[in-house]
């Protein structure tokens, strides 16, 4: 007959249809907590053995008691390293299950477990290293292999979990604390960690949107900010007024555009129809100085000014200041206080580089000069800027003082040369 059934009353039931009815109740393992001593293997410093304590467990089907602690003998050590296993033995042919050491290959990992369906199977407690010319056990720690059974959902580690599980056996791993499950291919995380790159269907970039962070969110921000040249939008500035009272103040020509050529303007005290003008006059033309009142002479031959007025007298260097007014340059020491000395590193003045420009909007070729954001990088101290902080010019006037150290660097190197080379015709003669 094909089909079978058991257990029933007045029927033989063998030992093989037992275990598998019982197997398919429970696997096998140690019928403990995870944290509990049944089968806990443990060394000693005492000799080549181990102890297990008691326990039960159910093997393939099968059960075994152990009601006393037993000792278990280790092979000796060897010339290289290896690892021993404790296990759980079931061995049908002499219906027992029993407590065995299995000895490892020297300079390998631990041997592998014998699990079959129907003759040997065995079930591993622990790991035990033996280590080069070791005469007991008590210098290392056996590590623990335990499977652990009680319930259908089964406790385990990574290298203690079934070897060849069915399709959806589930399981907590002691290694990783994460619930895992077999696909029948591979062990699964029941509840993965969403990182990333693990997110299907994600957009591949993001179109930015407008949003605001939180100053606390805010990572590398800068304890101080140095206030720099910038601009804003009219609509980025909150609290403006909706209306501006007029108020005394000054535009240069460069700052007004759409400039016509009707501004109605005078000069000194004439009048328009004295200053000889039919129709408006524009920016782009010129007046001698005998046509303007309180003029100022200039020298003859040049187009520089002369603040003496005609005939011979000192000449001075002339600073024009913010409002356009004409200043004498001073250099006496009655003018200057806190008079200190000041050096300039040679290598700052050698890193200038000449330049050949040419003006823009003007006919200007083949200008000789510096680029101020060129010097601005090695010698500051001559770039000027305006009320904006913007580079405008070179003060060229303070190049000569910052050409002394050069020259002085120079001389110093060459007064030391000298000496250096009468030295060593000294020595010579």
């Amino acid at each position: 007959m094909a089909v079978t059934s058991f257990p029933f009353d007045d029927q033989s039931t063998t030992e093989a249809q037992y275990s598998a009815l019982f197997r398919e109740l429970q696997d096998s393992g140690v019928v403990d907590s995870a944290t509990g001593s049944g089968f806990a293997v443990s060394a000693d410093a005492g000799g080549m053995y181990v102890w297990v304590q008691p326990g039960f467990a159910i093997v393939r089907g099968h059960a075994v008691l152990s009601t006393a602690v037993e000792q278990i003998p280790i092979p000796a050590a060897e010339s290289l390293a290896r690892t021993d296993r404790i296990v759980l033995r079931l061995d049908p042919t002499q219906n027992k299950i029993s407590l065995e050491p299995l000895k490892g290959e020297p300079g390998a990992g631990p041997p592998p477990l014998t699990q079959t369906d129907s003759g040997v199977y065995e079930v591993p407690l622990s790991k035990v290293p033996v280590t080069v010319g070791a005469t007991n056990i008590g210098t290392t720690t056996p590590q623990d292999d335990r499977q652990f059974v009680g319930s259908r959902v089964r406790v385990w580690r990574t290298e203690t979990r079934p070897s060849d599980p069915r399709l959806g056996v589930l399981g907590l791993n002691q290694s990783t604390g994460r619930w895992e499950w077999h696909n029948g291919t591979t062990w699964v995380d029941l509840a993965p960690v969403i990182v990333w790159e693990t997110i299907e269907g994600k957009p591949g970039t993001f179109a930015p949107a407008p949003h605001r962070h939180h100053w606390n969110d805010l990572d590398g921000k800068p304890t101080s900010f140095t206030p720099a040249a910038h601009s804003h939008t009219w609509d980025s500035v909150t609290g403006k007024p909706s209306a501006f009272p007029p108020t005394g103040h000054t535009h240069g020509k460069g700052d007004i555009s759409g400039l016509q050529a009707d501004l109605d303007y005078l000069v000194n005290s004439k009048s328009w129809a004295d200053h000889g003008h039919g129709q408006y006059a524009t920016w782009g033309h010129r007046h001698g100085g005998g046509d303007i009142d309180g003029h100022v002479s200039r020298a003859w031959g040049t187009d520089r000014v002369h603040t003496n007025g005609p005939g011979p007298g000192p000449w001075y260097a002339a600073w024009v200041d913010g409002n356009r007014n004409f200043c004498q340059n001073t250099s006496a020491r009655r003018f200057k206080e806190n008079i200190r000395d000041y050096w300039i590193s040679p290598e700052r003045v050698l890193a200038l580089r000449p330049r050949v420009y040419d003006r823009k909007n003007t006919d200007h070729k083949d200008e000789l000069g510096l680029i101020a954001e060129e010097v601005n990088e090695t010698l500051p101290e001559i770039v000027q800027r305006n009320e904006d902080g913007v580079i405008m010019s070179l003060r060229y006037d303070l190049l000569g003082v910052a050409l002394l150290p050069v020259a002085q660097d120079q001389q110093a190197r060459i007064e030391r040369l000298e000496q250096l080379v009468a030295d060593l015709l000294e020595r010579g003669a």
